[in-house]
């Protein structure tokens, strides 16, 4: 591990301590679909989960002291200062699309793209490092792996049902999920890298794929404020559905609600201590949520209904389908296909 001051290390800090409230609900929803987590480590047991990790790393450059060192020190300094309990392997792969992502429900596996490594400065590679790290620490990597695994091999596959969920409904609701995991992480990136403007800088350099150099945070910032601001319902309508299959929340948003973080004072009460340990109590989460949870059961149900009819309507037969698409997983695990 990195040998950073202790005084920068926030001691066995628990994901609750920065969880953003819609990550908080949208867990607690999704974990009261019927039958849910049973499609979601199907998707990941059935030899799956190996098949995408051979096929994701059998191209990519695994890093460390020899291996872009640079890279590699900051991703110490993010497992030391939230006081990650075990190095986990971390790859670049060749994609001119800047991204990274984690996978691994059993072993996690941080990967991101040639593309990013090329725009980001030091501070900036931290932020997103960190941010893949906050993942690992607050749990998502089981759902967010059966999602890579569904965004690869589509959802109109010969059999688009497993242990009676249809797939395009799990991928959906997913989705939904994980933009709303993604506002804990930025959170998470926040806290290594002691300056929100740094997050705010790393979410611009994403959104427009160049170095921050070329770009004005300042304007950008203001970008984000001018975004927050449309009261339109008829707009708030539009986003809704344009954000609907992607992976991500837009960046301006992001941008404010880490700006609206730190504004709230729970930025600083952390860094000051003030911030639940892993093993301490937790409080209910549904309960602790309210009303959001009930906002994303309501989604949810939508979702699985719409699928439901869809299915139902292309002549499916619910009974016995997971046993067929279980062949069908088996056998591509078995052959190391991907997408």
């Amino acid at each position: 591990m990195s040998s950073l001051p202790e005084s920068l290390k926030l001691e066995a800090i628990s994901p609750r301590a920065f969880e953003h409230p819609a990550d908080r609900a949208a867990t607690a929803a999704l974990r009261s679909i019927p039958m849910l987590d049973t499609v979601v480590r199907k998707l990941v047991d059935l030899q799956y989960e190996r098949a995408l990790r051979q096929e994701l790393l059998a191209g990519a450059v695994k890093l460390g002291p020899d291996q872009l060192p640079g890279i590699w020190a900051e991703y110490l300094r993010g497992l030391t200062v939230l006081d990650m309990p075990e190095v986990y392997d971390l790859y670049v792969t060749e994609n001119p699309v800047a991204n990274a992502f984690t996978i691994g429900a059993n072993a996690p596996t941080v990967l991101f793209t040639s593309g990013l490594e090329k725009v980001l400065e030091a501070d900036e590679a931290r932020t997103v490092l960190a941010h893949e790290i906050g993942h690992v620490l607050s749990d998502h990597v089981l759902y967010r792996t059966a999602l890579e695994i569904l965004m690869r091999i589509g959802t109109s596959v010969r059999v688009p049902v497993l242990s009676g969920l249809p797939l395009m409904a799990v991928r959906a609701a997913l989705l939904e999920w994980f933009r709303a995991a993604e506002l804990s992480c930025d959170r998470a990136a926040t806290l290594v890298n002691r300056d929100p403007l740094v997050t705010c800088r790393t979410l611009m350099v994403v959104a427009g794929g160049l170095p921050s150099e070329r770009l004005n945070l300042d304007a950008f910032i203001k970008q984000a404020n001018e975004y927050k601001e449309w009261d339109s319902s008829l707009d708030r309508i539009r986003r809704f559905f344009a954000e609907a299959n992607l992976t991500h929340s837009y960046p301006v948003r992001r941008v404010s609600e880490v700006i609206a973080w730190v504004q709230s004072g729970e930025y600083d009460r952390i860094l000051a201590g003030e911030y639940p340990r892993r093993g301490d109590e937790q409080p209910d989460a549904r309960a602790e949520a309210g009303d959001a949870v009930d906002f994303y059961v309501e989604r949810f149900r939508t979702i699985f209904g719409e699928a439901s009819q869809t299915v139902a309507s292309a002549g499916d037969q619910v009974a016995g389908a997971g046993g067929r698409l279980a062949e069908w997983l088996r056998g591509a695990g078995a052959r190391g296909e991907g997408g």
